[in-house]
């Protein structure tokens, strides 16, 4: 798996925006959002049962994350018509703010090392990347387990400051001068 201070894998795919048929699919790209923070997060599959969770606490944090110059990415290795069809038939899902990637090649899973071997999906997996492309965070779970985007905000309010942060800090306390 890419770990901290490797570059995010170059990647180009479909991915599903809104949920009208005539506008709902565009290429996105590392490109896409050059020059901003990058919030990249990995689901297992869609019409399942964790991962609307995690989706919709992402989307509920979306103003804090544009707040902060991040653009939040989702995908797993569902079609984009899929994508399409889950949002349309998930009340936490009609209105998502962000990009859902379809990887469908796995090539942007296989790149990260986070294509679960035995399930043939993406890992639950969540990466900070900094306006040059390097990955600053990464924080996987077990399939079974949803993740907590108020941890990954912190995180990168963390990330942000450029300085030390203490275990539990949070934006606005102090960080530690050496």
């Amino acid at each position: 798996m890419l770990g901290i201070g490797k570059k995010f894998p170059e990647f180009k795919m479909k991915a599903t925006v809104s949920n009208d048929l005539k506008t709902a699919f565009e290429e996105v790209s590392n490109n896409t959002y050059r020059g901003k923070w990058l919030v990249v997060f990995f689901y297992p599959k869609d019409f399942t049962f964790v991962c609307p969770t995690e989706i919709k606490g992402f989307s509920e944090l979306n103003k804090e994350f544009k707040d902060r110059d991040a653009q939040i990415l989702t995908g797993s290795v569902d079609s984009e018509f899929v994508h399409l069809a889950w949002r349309q038939s998930h009340e936490d899902l009609k209105k998502l703010p962000f990009p859902m990637l379809a990887d469908v090649k796995r090539e942007l899973t296989s790149a990260l090392g986070i294509l679960d071997e035995n399930e043939g999906v993406a890992q639950r997996a969540t990466y900070i990347v900094d306006p040059d492309g390097i990955i600053r965070f990464v924080y996987v779970t077990d399939l079974s387990v949803g993740r907590n985007p108020k941890e990954v905000l912190r995180v990168l309010d963390g990330l942000q400051t450029d300085e030390l942060c203490p275990c539990n800090w949070e934006k606005g306390k102090e960080t530690i001068k050496v």
